[in-house]
């Protein structure tokens, strides 16, 4: 994606692909951390639930997570299936060379590339997850996106983010600064809840981008889009 396919307001560390790769993986970190405490791991969990519940134990996955950082919720991902009796297999991408490198070295095999042009063919993997990527994007952008989610899986996608809300800006202000965030993070955290979506944002993009599927807010102030490909 290009810089015009990048979210106002302001720029955050992640979208610069010249940023020290020492602030980045701090940053990384603490949005692992964020992810934790803050209800991005229970936003995805929360659309998993609901697309594999009717699966029988021993069934296998393939999952793709686009945007996925230090590959931390894929591996959440896959502690949870396996507590189900699933098996879960994980595959990242990653637009930014730094944090695909990381992600991999963390253990999540990750493909350098854009998730508005995924190179998977069609159908290639059961589930695919993006969390908080879709606030960095333009609508124009974020359409493309799930146009490429419902054509690359076969079981259901899964779109995970943040609700804008000032209150959300204040509970993650204090929420940082008690976890001891670094600035960048901090500053960042802000950004991206102002990139945030209100439920009838997320609803208006499905339909631009003819899947039809659910959209629910969920604690944390998290926002959670899921559907089954095909859904039109």
């Amino acid at each position: 994606m290009t810089a015009r396919s990048m979210s106002p307001p302001g720029e955050e560390i992640l979208d610069d692909h010249a940023a020290d790769p020492r602030v980045i993986l701090e940053s990384l970190q603490n949005i692992a951390r964020s992810n934790r405490w803050f209800g991005g791991w229970w936003a995805v969990r929360f659309g998993l639930d609901r697309l594999v519940s009717d699966l029988p134990r021993g069934t296998s996955l393939s999952l793709l997570d686009i945007g996925t950082g230090l590959g931390d919720l894929p591996e959440r991902a896959s502690r949870w299936a396996a507590r189900r009796g699933l098996q879960l297999s994980s595959l990242g991408i990653e637009r930014h060379r730094v944090v695909a490198r990381l992600a991999t070295d963390a253990g999540l095999p990750t493909i350098l590339a854009c998730g508005g042009s995924v190179p998977i063919g069609s159908n290639g993997v059961d589930i695919v997850t993006v969390s908080q990527v879709a606030h960095h994007l333009t609508p124009h952008a974020i359409v493309d996106l799930l146009h490429e989610c419902d054509r690359v899986a076969r079981r259901g996608v899964i779109v995970a983010d943040l609700v804008r809300s000032r209150l959300a800006e204040a509970g993650f202000w204090l929420g940082a600064r008690m976890l001891a965030f670094d600035p960048v993070t901090r500053a960042d955290g802000i950004t991206s809840i102002r990139r945030g979506f209100s439920r009838q944002d997320m609803e208006l993009l499905l339909d631009q981008a003819g899947v039809r599927g659910e959209v629910h807010l969920r604690p944390g102030f998290r926002i959670v889009a899921f559907w089954r490909p095909g859904a039109a």
